[in-house]
């Protein structure tokens, strides 16, 4: 076992050399590091400034608890060596399956919060208390084409998550911006992201909480220029009246933001789903290109399975 764990400090320091010099060169503050680039070493690491995020994705081990322990208080101590960084800025979840929830452990008790930039805006991520920080370090491409996209359209922001979209839209100076999420936490943590910057207007931002397939069946025609649609793969939460399955139900998802988009707008849709095809042949549209490459950060060039299309309407 000894053999793998200096592979896997190799690895590392490898990886976090490279990494590290393109971010600074970029002055990049968060960025991804690791992604289970060795299959004994199941993890995912980002760097956001000073503190480095751990998340283990339980696999399938042989270990039993004892051993389990070992292996994984050995991990952390190589993470940390390789970072330099102290407990206290070391956080780590595990998560895991279980009947269809995940669940998470926290290696630090005390709540983490933390302002981070990126591309002149300020987002607030946690790195203690959810299953996710607050931001996709995947799409800090996309949300900078969003920004260019922006300047005097009417957006909407759909499955806005804690609105990272949001926040560049209206820095590239959108007519109005409207921010749909079903989680009363993610859109308070939007309106609080956008006060932050100093962007927040009243008059022409607007925060729904409310299940987006029900949203979108009472919207008008041409109430839209730009509509960013980056939903879950797969959600039956409780407060949705229908069950969300991406691959299935994307034509009609796609198809509804259509019908309330004005002519020649733009939806920038994108999937997680590492085995998502799309049925171009049944979508609505004018135009449809595919953006998955083009909207790569340099952390994530070959270890994201997400796709990502830029859809014009007609």
């Amino acid at each position: 076992m000894q053999d793998k764990f200096t592979a896997f400090e190799n690895r590392l320091t490898k990886v976090y050399k490279h990494i590290s010099k393109i971010a600074r060169k970029q002055q990049v503050s968060c960025f991804r590091v690791y992604a289970v680039d060795l299959p004994e070493f199941p993890f995912f690491i980002d760097v956001y400034k000073d503190y480095v995020y751990v998340a283990e994705y339980k696999s399938k081990h042989k270990l039993s608890e004892e051993e389990y322990q070992i292996w994984l208080d050995t991990s952390m101590e190589i993470i940390q060596k390789v970072f330099s960084v102290e407990t206290e800025n070391l956080f780590l979840k595990l998560r895991e399956r279980q009947k269809g929830e995940q669940q998470y452990q926290k290696l630090q008790q005390q709540k983490k919060e933390l302002i981070v930039e990126e591309n002149g805006c300020c987002f607030t991520v946690n790195l203690s208390d959810y299953l996710d920080t607050g931001l996709f370090l995947d799409h800090r491409i996309t949300r900078q084409i969003v920004r260019e996209l922006a300047n005097e359209k009417r957006v909407l922001n759909l499955f806005s998550y804690t609105g990272s979209f949001t926040v560049n839209a209206a820095a590239g100076n959108a007519a109005s911006i409207t921010t749909v999420d079903m989680s009363k936490t993610y859109i308070n943590w939007a309106r609080r992201n956008l006060t932050y910057n100093k962007l927040y207007d009243d008059k022409k931002h607007f925060f729904i909480q409310e299940d987006v397939l029900q949203y979108l069946k009472n919207i008008t025609p041409n109430s839209f220029d730009l509509i960013i649609l980056d939903p879950p793969t797969f959600s039956n939460s409780k407060r949705m009246d229908e069950v969300l399955d991406i691959q299935r139900d994307h034509v009609s998802l796609i198809n509804q933001c259509l019908k309330i988009l004005s002519p020649h707008g733009i939806i920038i849709f994108s999937t997680n789903y590492r085995d998502f095809i799309l049925d171009a042949d049944k979508i609505n549209s004018a135009q449809i290109n595919d953006i998955t490459r083009q909207t790569i950060p340099f952390d994530f060039e070959g270890k994201l399975k997400r796709k990502c299309f830029k859809i014009e309407n007609k």
